[in-house]
């Protein structure tokens, strides 16, 4: 591989597809700081994409603050590039490698029928790539790995590679085996030599980048060693998985197998996602188009990568739930689309990236909306007719027009303006509905007010506007506490949904300090009167009543008996009593959170035949249970969440110690496999308000965790004597 030319896409123009089986869609996967971007870059400039070296700029639509967060070299959205090579178009998704914005890297893979693992020879492997490495390996996506950053002074290609095969194939390290060594060039003052090409472990052939130019040439003697001795691992890797059984007792009979089927078993062994080749890449010399390594990676995509055709069939079925025949990759299909990414561009409107899984979409065609299940986010279910505008291919900022788009192909469709990240596109006249796929839930909290009165005005829907982008991002409107929340992946995440608030929808917000949905209940019984009885001139106010009150078991709510004889309180008033109890109930009687799990008891009281009316005995009760509270004990209750984290074994002990500093308890450990381990815990949700970032700190971007209710209990005393300080100061 990688020893032909091959015909480059013109820059400028709009790549299109007139088949899916002339369609390659990869995902770049790695960290932050890899070089996925930068090898996007140099991909686009060996294909002809773009004429000269340069930024091709992150995603279709961006605001101030996405553009400032490129070019400090962290990308925060999904963006697509288009190029051409050997007439192949290749759909090239770039992800954000930050863990706050995994939603992007989500929809990559969804879009995406392979990835390609960036990994940096100077920086290692993290946490977070492996867990994508081994996601993908559970669904069986095709995967290659390339290894960036080759100038860097500590960079060792080789040492790179050994890592690559003991993280990646661990279950078989015969499936990661390097394509390519290194030729290094003379060593500079500091000792390290350069890369300046690469040996061929197939073709035996050296391509060497010199003043720019790729030249092929054949390879010296030792060079030829070095070739000889890492090639025999490699074919034998290949004939393994080849469906030639006689292949491999053919080679070692001493057969020399030729170039053309060793090519063909490594294109088909990568394909079906069984074999998994490490490639090098790095941008062009200043002036040139070829960076080292580029052609090769192209050669590998356009010749190694499944074709849509090869994608699984898709299941669908109705809008209401009715099962429809899975769907496959044929332009003449049913349609079927899917929303992998929602932006707002100032002058068009929104902007929906969709994948293409079946039929063909054209502009200005009606089609019908479905989606998408995450009311819980605040994004409201659709199942709507809309008529869709022009199509097009994004290329950085630019938006070049499609004529059409077929299966297996990606475009932007304009003018979507109910259709979400996640829904689903179909024929106005056979809606289908996709299943949408994993989310992560967010579960960083951040209460926000709005900064002004034109604000508040536009809140409501710069929130809408907002979410609809990110389903990673949810937004809640908490009845206990009031206050508007954004749940949100990390605190990166948070500051950019906050400038996007600002710079595309002009609302300015304010954030607040979080509040937990905390409880009063009674410690003990206790007995109160109300005795509310004023005279000022004309008609009075009287009413009096005698109540008791006692603690209930929890979740009990609250409970009203009537005990009172002789009609003391007439019949009459007694619901008034009732409603105002429970109005004091809800307003609190001591730090000012809702009062629960307690038995009020009516005993006694008094009337007058004038006086006496409804709201005097709403106000009565309310003075009871005022006078009750201040004779008992009034115990604070915080909601208490259940935790199930998971984490690799080497940070249980970490993470089990950052529990209990947390007033946490562990309720049991399990075995999740792959050497992780599911910690269970109950644990005060006042304590882990910032436990998205900090498990990430603790278990080194390696941690996961759910969360759900699980009951209120009692807080301890000490710290709620300081939420009752806090609450006379009303802060």
């Amino acid at each position: 591989m990688g020893a032909t030319s091959h015909q480059a896409g013109a820059a400028g123009r709009a790549l299109t597809a007139d088949r899916p089986s002339s369609i390659r869609n990869v995902v770049l996967v790695g960290p932050s700081g890899s070089g996925k971007t930068t090898l996007v870059e140099a991909l686009a400039l060996t294909a002809g994409a773009v004429n000269r070296a340069g930024r091709v700029e992150d995603g279709a639509t961006v605001s101030d603050y996405d553009e400032i967060e490129h070019r400090r070299g962290r990308s925060i959205q999904l963006s697509l590039v288009p190029v051409e090579w050997d007439g192949i178009k290749i759909n090239i998704l770039d992800t954000p490698g930050y863990a706050d914005f995994v939603g992007e890297l989500r929809a990559g893979l969804r879009a995406a029928d392979a990835a390609l693992f960036v990994v940096s020879a100077s920086d290692g492997i993290d946490g977070a790539t492996r867990m994508v490495w081994d996601e993908c390996e559970a669904v069986g996506m095709p995967r290659a790995i390339v290894v960036t950053h080759l100038e860097a002074a500590r960079s060792d290609y080789t040492q790179m590679t050994a890592v690559c095969g003991e993280i990646f194939g661990a279950d078989d390290p015969d499936a990661v085996i390097p394509l390519h060594l290194p030729l290094h060039g003379p060593a500079g003052p500091d000792g390290h030599a350069p890369v300046t090409g690469l040996l061929g472990l197939l073709s035996q052939r050296v391509y060497e980048y010199t003043s720019g130019e790729r030249v092929e040439r054949d390879p010296d003697p030792a060079e030829l060693d070095l070739i000889t001795e890492a090639r025999s691992r490699l074919i034998e890797g290949i004939i393994a998985e080849s469906e030639d059984e006689t292949l491999m007792d053919r080679y070692l009979g001493g057969e020399d197998i030729d170039l053309k089927t060793l090519v063909e078993d490594l294109e088909r062994a990568v394909a079906r996602g069984t074999f998994h080749p490490v490639l090098m890449a790095a941008p062009a010399a200043d002036g040139a188009r070829q960076g080292l390594g580029t052609v090769e990676l192209l050669e590998l995509i356009t010749g190694g990568f499944p074709t849509p055709l090869e994608r699984p069939a898709v299941t669908v079925t109705r809008p209401d739930g009715t099962a429809r025949p899975d769907v496959t990759c044929d332009p003449a299909g049913p349609l079927v689309a899917e929303v992998v990414k929602t932006s707002s561009d100032p002058y068009v409107g929104r902007v929906s990236l969709v994948r293409l899984f079946s039929g063909t979409l054209n502009p200005e065609e009606t089609v019908h909306v479905s989606g998408h299940g995450l009311s819980d986010r605040g994004h409201e279910d659709h199942d709507v007719d809309e008529r869709i505008g022009t199509l097009t291919a994004p290329f950085g900022k630019q938006q070049r027009v499609l004529g059409r788009c077929i299966a297996g192909d990606l475009a932007c469709v304009a003018k979507l303006s109910r259709a979400e990240t996640g829904d689903t596109l179909s024929a106005k006249d056979d809606p289908l509905l996709m299943a949408p796929w994993t989310m992560p839930d967010p579960l960083l909290p951040l209460a926000i007010e709005a900064h002004s009165k034109a604000d508040e005005d536009k809140l409501s829907q710069g929130l809408a506007r907002l979410v609809a982008e990110d389903p990673t991002m949810r937004l809640e409107q908490n009845p206990h506490t009031h206050q508007v929340v954004l749940w949100s992946l990390g605190e990166a995440h948070q500051d950019v949904a906050l400038e996007r608030l600002r710079t595309r929808f002009g609302v300015q917000v304010d954030p607040v300090p979080h509040k937990v949905s905390l409880r009063e209940t009674f410690g003990g019984k206790a007995a109160g009167r109300g005795r509310h009885v004023k005279q000022s001139g004309g008609h009075g106010q009287f009413a009096i009543c005698e109540i008791e009150v006692e603690p209930l078991p929890p979740g009990s709510g609250i409970e009203f008996v009537d005990k009172v004889v002789g009609g003391a309180v007439p019949r009459q008033f007694i619901p008034s009593v009732e409603k105002g109890v429970r109005s004091q109930a809800a307003r609190g009687v001591a730090a000012g959170y809702p009062l629960v799990d307690i038995r009020i008891t009516l005993l006694d009281g008094k009337a007058h035949s004038v006086d006496s009316s409804d709201a005097a005995f709403q106000t009565a009760g309310a003075l009871a249970l005022r006078e009750a509270a201040a004779e008992a004990r009034i115990d604070l209750l915080e909601p208490v969440a259940e935790l199930d984290v998971l984490i690799p074994d080497e940070y249980v002990g970490p993470v089990m110690s950052d529990l209990a500093g947390r007033r946490g308890r562990v309720v049991g450990t399990d075995q999740a496999g792959s050497g992780r381990t599911r910690v269970r815990a109950e644990i005060p949700e006042i304590e882990i308000g910032r436990y998205a970032v900090e498990l990430r700190s603790v278990s080194h971007g390696t941690g996961r965790f759910a969360r759900a209710y699980a009951r209120h209990e009692p807080m301890p005393p000490q710290i709620a004597e300081k939420v009752r300080e806090q609450a006379e100061k009303g802060t």
